[in-house]
């Protein structure tokens, strides 16, 4: 077993970061705890999974051509990976429920553990991050528990690249650069009647409808249904497949402290 350091970055990142380049789509499965609806169940909670489109690295965010939103100076690096949502589809009240850390209903929290998975054919390597997911939304430059709990505790896993960019460097804009780096047809997304209601059901709120494109970095609705979810890792997984004779995996834990344990096992 060696240890590696993670001021320039943790041991798996840049081969992980190479391999997701390759991919047409960034695509991984999301995994998290939904509370068991079985009352008489022992199990209090069962897995639920989805496929989930990666946005890059915690304060790395991809530049994208049609993106006019302010962005942050580069000061940070980080190991956590990204992913937006919309608080009304189920997975960030599983990020809450299943969270020890913040129970507190707000825009911001969570804490609950996760897996992501990615399968990246065009390496034949297989991902598998594990450790718990933290929710980013409009309170996030607020004084809340939630929020000060959320920015503690992504905060710990930044790395510093530029001394003058620290002051300025605004979890805020960060969220609006998300939001402008999907299309205008994803952002609309965010303004779709309540994911999982019935058809039947028209939509209470007015402006909610499928198929509309957002230009507005700061639409009321849009925004308002707009999070930013931030996976911090404690341990990842990497399969090798792509020598047939001889498959290979590591596993690398983090320590807590700042560094990285990298053990190669058997697949």
């Amino acid at each position: 077993m060696s240890t590696t350091k993670s001021h320039g970055g943790a041991p798996w990142r840049s081969l992980f970061l190479s391999h997701v380049s390759q991919m047409g789509s960034p695509e991984f499965v999301f995994s998290t705890l939904h509370p068991s609806e079985d009352k008489r169940s022992p199990i209090p909670y069962v897995p639920h999974a989805r496929y989930c489109i990666f946005r890059g690295m915690w304060a790395e965010l991809p530049d994208i051509k049609y993106n006019d939103a302010p962005r942050n100076a580069c000061a940070y690096a980080s190991d956590l990976l990204t992913l937006t949502t919309d608080p009304r589809m189920a997975k960030v009240p599983e990020i809450f429920a299943s969270s020890a850390e913040s129970h507190e209903i707000s825009q911001s929290g969570g804490g609950g553990p996760v897996e992501a998975v990615f399968f990246v054919r065009e390496a034949m390597t297989q991902w598998r991050f594990k450790g718990k997911a933290y929710v980013v939304g409009p309170d996030i430059e607020g004084s809340s528990p939630a929020a000060l709990m959320v920015k503690h505790k992504v905060g710990e896993r930044m790395r510093a690249l530029n001394e003058d960019g620290l002051g300025e460097w605004s979890w805020g804009r960060e969220i609006t650069a998300h939001f402008g780096n999907l299309s205008p047809a994803m952002r609309g997304s965010f303004k779709n009647p309540v994911p999982a209601n019935p058809v039947s059901m028209p939509p209470e709120e007015p402006g909610l409808r499928l198929g509309q494109k957002v230009t507005d970095l700061h639409d009321e609705i849009a925004r308002r249904n707009f999070r930013v979810v931030i996976i911090v890792p404690d341990e990842v997984d990497q399969v090798d497949l792509s020598d047939a004779d001889r498959y290979r995996r590591w596993q690398f834990t983090y320590d807590g402290l700042g560094s990285w344990n990298e053990e190669e096992v058997w697949p």
